[in-house]
């Protein structure tokens, strides 16, 4: 992965309500003719492309009909599957947050010039594990209290050697808010990321506590009688 490099132009999916990652795995179905023709064209070469959150802030204009977060991720298809139907499955693996310095052409598929940018730790060693460890404890907490996560997710974070890339995974996965997403990936300190997605999963667990109290005994078909 280190010794893959990024171009200075990539095509983009503009995604309404994905927030990419690097070293996570996206699972896409394409389907779209614009996108089944940027898959032809980059499994043809480097198999690379980026995603982007679509800027829901921003005004669409006919010089940008959908603006884009200006820092997404760029990532190398792990494997594609073509269906029947003249569709595609397929698995990308992020490599590297980049910054869009701007729209190189929009047809007949986005690309984007990119710059790749790189993460700083903010802090030593000590105080970055403190804040994994104060992570996991609040993750194992908000699934007692009932909130949902992907089978396996616990031990293998538990697993990730790289700090850095146990955060980006951990929000990747496990944060529901795109907003809150975005905001993180845009978030180059990995402290400074990690104390962020802590008030974040503090809040979430909050909002459990309370809605447990106000529903009391009653199963979750019937707060309505509450």
């Amino acid at each position: 992965m280190e010794t893959l490099h990024v171009p200075e132009a990539v095509p983009v999916m503009t995604l309404p309500n994905t927030v990419f990652f690097p070293q996570a795995l996206l699972p896409l179905h394409i389907f779209e003719p614009r996108y089944q023709e940027m898959l032809r064209d980059v499994l043809a070469s480097n198999r690379l492309f980026a995603v982007a959150r679509l800027d829901r802030t921003r005004p669409e204009n006919p010089a940008e009909p959908e603006p884009l977060h200006h820092i997404a991720s760029v990532g190398i298809i792990r494997a594609c599957q073509n269906a029947d139907n003249d569709t595609s499955n397929l698995l990308l693996q992020g490599i590297c947050r980049v910054e869009v310095k701007a729209i190189v052409r929009e047809v007949p598929y986005r690309i984007i010039a990119v710059k790749p940018i790189t993460t700083t730790a903010g802090t030593h060693h000590a105080e970055l594990e403190l804040l994994r460890f104060e992570v996991m404890r609040l993750l194992n907490l908000r699934r007692r209290l009932g909130a949902p996560a992907p089978k396996g997710m616990t031990r293998f974070l538990e697993s990730i050697d790289d700090i850095d890339t146990f955060a980006d995974i951990a929000v990747f996965n496990l944060c529901d808010d795109g907003a809150i997403k975005q905001q993180l990936l845009e978030t180059l300190e990995t402290r400074r990321r990690l104390q962020l997605f802590v008030r974040s999963l503090k809040t979430e667990i909050e909002g459990q506590r309370l809605r447990r109290k106000l529903q009391g005994l009653l199963p979750d078909d019937q707060i309505a009688g509450n």
